[in-house]
């Protein structure tokens, strides 16, 4: 595998629509369609994820026909399929079969039988939660997932929050025992911990995502950051402290109807919220006797002893609790909360973790090489917080900080008068400055609509269950009142365009790894040019395609060609060279402060992460392929294998 390129399907982008764009994708250089969701869905679904058949391909996207027909362009082109699908959960929704029929109900979904609550996908009441560990269910649901791969028109799946099973091992063994060879989890790990010996080529590249931004975060950065901070926030805790209070608070609000389920399981049992919220990472996977990793973890939750005493009901259910508790309690609450530096908030982040070093960064290539070769690369996917280039803004930041936050406390004085009864705080209007810092020119509409679903996500002046129309409209008062705040943009527009300048520099050399290190790149639909995006839904807006297959043969002659010239230069040298980028990945020195490594023994990558650049070629002849001028990095290519 070469790269893949991430659609979202849905709206005007159907089969069809994507068939016609696998002429563009081939000659941008991708391997092959990593395609969202594809089966029969909620009418009207935008997104694919609420499955009402997975025996039925989407009648809305196309139907059967209309995916052949994708499937037959595909294959003509030299390519191939990678498809997400859906096993934790599906649509509580009479268009579904096995939700319809109450015998079925009873054998497909998590149902309590004491309260006829179904269990759900995180806290989405029409998503219910699925039987996997039932061998007839498995069946049931991936007949046409596996026909697909059978039939050569699918390579690889893609599998959808595979934490929420009962027993993912379990799953994906049976996934590989029907007949996918290639599999990826949406597994996210906490920096540090380690991806199980599953039967899969990976995860979907969130710790790369996280790892290549931390790495061209400035350290020097972090105390003037850190005190700005505290002096908005007036709270020194670190980030633990605010990720344990919110996910508490999860599952002593959202959840406690799945909290209550748990005490059933174990009568008698004590300080349950605080152990569900007291877990480091996702989760554990104990089938039977808690492997070395489980141990690992809950000992540092303090939980080794409390586990071992629970009937296995109980610990099977608490396993599937704790991934939706660390999602909404971390990435949904907190993310939106602690905003020292938002670059640092992103799925699969640790925003205590402040930067990486060039050797941290190395041996993590170094381990994927090794274990999870074909692991895919990502940089944005429609899950993130911010897209790649909006992060690689804010973490530029962190090399300017001194003079960001004296920005900052000059912009809050400018701006006094726009604020009215309190709003926004400063928290908010700090998330305000980064986030125009990040996505500048931004519309407002745009800045206004995500700082709504900021604010409710943060859950503490407003949230989606008690919203306060009232503060939330005065803070949008305030984002409408610094476009014709004169002073304001006089003063902010220049440090914007030095941001913006750092920033792009930062997108293309992380561009320039994600498409060079062990592993295989995952592109977001749009992301091969400057892509300015927000959390979703402004991460589905509309994608210019005409503009993409007007400016791919163009030279890098203007920020909005270089990164897809950068893209397309480096996939062709993947093309000409496939078992360089399949072999063996070598550190080079390249000084302190700049990534260098030789892949087999045919490219040479060298790009700095601070500073300049002092780097000399492995022996031997060497040709530029990327010239060193562009964004300062170096991409050499052995003239002769």
């Amino acid at each position: 595998m070469r790269a893949t390129y991430r659609l979202q399907l849905g709206g005007e982008l159907d089969f069809a629509a994507a068939a016609e764009l696998v002429p563009y994708l081939r000659d941008l250089g991708v391997s092959h369609l990593y395609l969202s969701p594809a089966f029969a869905a909620r009418a009207g679904s935008t997104h694919g994820y609420d499955v009402v058949d997975p025996t039925r391909l989407s009648d809305a996207l196309g139907g059967e026909d209309g995916f052949r027909a994708l499937a037959a362009a595909v294959r003509a082109a030299g390519m191939g399929i990678v498809l997400d699908i859906v096993p934790n959960h599906m649509a509580a929704d009479d268009a579904n079969p096995y939700w319809a029929d109450a015998a079925r109900r009873a054998q497909f979904f998590d149902i309590d039988p004491e309260t006829g609550r179904h269990r759900r996908f995180f806290d989405i009441d029409h998503l219910a939660g699925v039987r996997q560990e039932d061998p007839e269910v498995f069946a049931a649901t991936h007949e046409l997932a596996l026909e697909l791969v059978r039939d050569g028109l699918v390579d690889g799946l893609r599998v959808d929050h595979p934490d929420g099973l009962a027993d993912p091992a379990g799953y994906l063994e049976r996934l590989r025992g029907g007949g996918a060879e290639h599999v990826w989890v949406e597994k996210i790990l906490d920096p540090g911990e380690r991806l199980r010996d599953w039967p899969v080529e990976g995860t979907v590249g969130y710790e790369f995502l996280n790892d290549v931004c931390a790495l061209c975060v400035d350290p020097t950065g972090e105390a003037p950051l850190t005190a700005l901070w505290e002096e908005l926030c007036g709270d020194a805790g670190p980030f633990g402290d605010w990720a344990a209070e919110a996910k508490l608070e999860q599952a002593r609000t959202t959840f406690a109807p799945d909290v209550d389920w748990l005490r059933r399981l174990w009568p008698g049992v004590e300080g349950l919220e605080e152990a569900l919220a007291a877990l480091p990472v996702y989760r554990t996977y104990i089938r039977g006797l808690p492997s070395r990793d489980d141990l690992h973890v809950l000992a540092e939750a303090g939980l080794t002893e409390w586990l071992a005493q629970a009937p296995q009901p109980f610990v099977t259910r608490f396993q599937q609790l704790t991934p939706p508790i660390m999602a909404k309690g971390v990435e949904d609450t907190a993310f939106y909360r602690y905003a020292r530096l938002l670059a640092l908030c992103d799925v699969g982040g640790d925003p205590s973790r402040w930067s990486i070093s060039v050797d941290d960064f190395h041996a993590g290539n170094a381990e994927r090489a090794e274990r999870f070769p074909l692991q895919l690369l990502s940089s944005t996917t429609h899950d993130t917080k911010r897209s790649g280039d909006v992060r690689a803004r804010m973490g530029a930041l962190a090399g300017m900080a001194e003079e960001w936050a004296a920005a900052v406390r000059r912009w809050r004085a400018i701006c006094a008068p726009l604020r009215a009864g309190g709003a926004p705080d400063a928290v908010e209007e700090y998330t305000i400055f980064q986030t125009l810092a990040g996505a500048w020119p931004i519309a407002p509409e745009r800045l206004c609509e995500y700082m709504v679903k900021a604010m409710r996500e943060a859950k503490r002046n407003t949230s989606w269950v008690e919203q306060d129309g009232a503060w939330e409209e005065r803070v949008l008062a305030y984002c409408r009142g610094l476009y014709e705040h004169a002073a304001f943009r006089a003063d902010f527009e220049p440090i914007a365009a030095r941001v913006a300048a750092a920033g792009e520099l930062h997108a293309l050399r992380q561009t320039a790894l994600k498409l060079t290190v062990p592993g295989v790149p995952d592109i977001y639909q749009g992301d091969e040019l400057v892509a300015l995006s927000l959390v979703d839904p402004d991460n589905r807006r509309p994608v210019d395609w005409a503009r993409r297959r007007a400016l791919l043969g163009a030279p890098p002659a203007d920020p909005d060609t270089r990164k897809l010239w950068l893209i397309r230069e480096l996939l062709a040298l993947r093309a000409r060279r496939p078992d360089a980028f399949a072999g063996s990945y070598t550190p080079l020195d390249a000084g302190p402060d700049a990534v260098a490594f030789l892949r087999g023994d045919a490219v040479a990558v060298a790009l700095p992460v601070r500073g300049e650049l002092d780097f000399a070629p492995p022996p031997g002849d060497w040709a530029p392929v990327v010239e060193p001028e562009r964004a300062g990095i170096t991409v050499l290519e052995r003239s002769a294998p």
